[in-house]
């Protein structure tokens, strides 16, 4: 077994491009886990001996004009469909408490994209972070629908600063830390 595991890195450590199929207009990227939690691009570049993260590439497939991108493409192109959509945040405002679940869903999913494959740009942070933290109205609605869905979107951001993946001004993590207090507080009932 040992010798097929070294086998399997030693394949692996000349590995110039990953690739992954997008094969359904139901499920985007930042839809699911699955699509980043099999996605090897950082595994490959910590065997390869060059240290050169490989070049990562979707083809999406969903209609008859298939087209490839590189993955950094991709996640854009699904962050500003989906996440950064007016219409489509609104449209999940719009259903209440699993609405507001799943917008958080897409950005955590979209930090996978981060700790996997380091592909996804600061701008995509920073303008969720304007859209759903720092407006003050967004943020009452996303706190009175799922309070606590609101509070992992904060956490979410917290973390992909801290692990940076999101560089942002220092008083924005701030505001972040005492938001996250405020909502814990309100989850647990303590006034202030």
């Amino acid at each position: 077994m040992e010798q097929s595991t070294d086998m399997f890195k030693a394949a692996l450590s000349t590995v110039d491009v990953t690739f992954q199929n997008l094969d359904s207009s139901e499920i985007s990227i930042s839809d699911v886990s699955h699509y980043y939690d099999s996605d090897p691009t950082k595994v490959v570049e910590s065997l390869r001996k060059d240290g050169r993260k490989p070049s990562s590439m979707m083809a999406d497939t969903t209609t008859a004009n298939a087209q490839v991108r590189s993955l950094s493409e991709t996640v854009r192109l699904d962050a500003r469909t989906k996440l950064l959509n007016p219409k489509f945040y609104e449209g999940m405002l719009a259903s209440g408490y699993e609405g507001t679940r799943e917008i958080t869903k897409r950005l955590r999913n979209t930090m996978g994209w981060s700790a996997t494959a380091g592909e996804v740009d600061n701008f995509v942070y920073e303008d969720a972070n304007d859209v759903f933290i720092k407006d003050p109205e967004m943020q009452e609605r996303l706190l009175s629908t799922n309070p606590n869905a609101f509070r992992d979107m904060v956490t979410t951001f917290l973390e992909a600063n801290g692990r940076g993946y999101w560089d942002t001004d220092e008083d924005n993590i701030e505001r972040l830390q005492e938001l996250y207090q405020e909502v814990e507080d309100r989850l647990e009932g303590v006034s202030g």
